[in-house]
């Protein structure tokens, strides 16, 4: 909700741990890419602890990356970038 005069309303603390899930196709570096990005908005991200999954099939990759958030403002700029990426299917 966006109210006119001041920022949007949110029930979110921060700094606070937020898990974001990327889902998009099992290509080569897809999970490098995405491991880049997330750095990128959160250069204080570990990447030894991110968690994978690959379909049943192998056809998809999901990837969970856990960050310290700071501010609305970081996420919103992340999921833009990573929703924007040509290999990416859904950003959760």
């Amino acid at each position: 909700m966006t109210e006119p005069d001041g920022p949007r309303a949110t029930l979110i603390e921060y700094p606070c741990d937020f898990p974001i899930k990327i889902m998009g196709a099992s290509a080569d570096g897809f999970a490098q890419e995405m491991l880049a990005i997330v750095l990128r908005h959160a250069p204080d991200f570990d990447p030894a602890a991110v968690q994978m999954r690959i379909s049943g099939k192998g056809n998809y990759l999901s990837l969970t990356c856990t960050l310290r958030a700071h501010s609305q403002a970081q996420l919103d700029a992340l999921y833009r970038e990573l929703s924007a990426h040509p290999l990416v299917k859904v950003v959760l």
